[in-house]
């Protein structure tokens, strides 16, 4: 008896996920960033130029609300998007957050463009700050890795034009928008009726 209560426990829970996953408008985008470094620079600008394309984009300020679940929330918002965009900073790494929504990305087989923000992906690292446990930190590394061995896009704020790179990434996000609304198309092709 013991065990039936918790198979519908089980199954309770995972309609009312599935429930909460439905109800959140989707989103293309999932932009990934950190806060302090680059949400009231290019982590804005970039939302508002891919909303003003009329692409849905998540960006936890714009998109979360008092009382929203923070984990349950960003981790929805990247499994229903179809593009990640990972601004790296030079304190990007010492972000769990961070760290957390990239590995996320990565494991789920989302196509990322990665930013490289006033740093050279040789210089990201993942550091043992003894908060994470050893698991997390090889899966927080292993993204990292991930992403420094994906072509992306490399800015420096001191000599850069804010616009260039944000118009820039907005048109790649098109394209690669493009590109999984055509291999969906010829993944499920029409069936001819005779």
């Amino acid at each position: 008896m013991q065990r039936s209560a918790m198979l519908n426990t089980i199954k309770r829970q995972m309609v009312m996920q599935k429930a909460r996953l439905t109800s959140q408008p989707a989103c293309d985008v999932f932009i990934n960033h950190r806060g302090i470094d680059t949400k009231r620079s290019i982590a804005s600008l970039l939302y508002h130029n891919l909303m003003m394309s009329r692409i849905p984009s998540f960006l936890d300020n714009k998109n979360m609300k008092p009382g929203d679940k923070l984990f349950e929330h960003i981790d929805n918002a990247i499994m229903g998007c179809k593009i990640g965009v990972a601004v790296f900073s030079p304190r990007y790494c010492q972000s769990y957050f961070c760290l957390h929504e990239l590995a996320l990305m990565m494991e789920s087989g989302k196509k990322v463009i990665p930013i490289f923000c006033d740093v050279k992906p040789s210089e990201l690292q993942v550091m043992d700050n003894k908060i994470c446990s050893p698991s997390e930190i090889k899966r927080f590394s292993y993204a990292i890795e991930e992403a420094k061995n994906t072509v992306g896009l490399a800015f420096d704020t001191t000599k850069g034009n804010w616009s260039d790179v944000v118009i820039h990434t907005t048109d790649l996000v098109k394209e690669i928008l493009i590109e999984i609304e055509n291999e969906k198309n010829h993944a499920y092709p029409a069936k001819v009726l005779y």
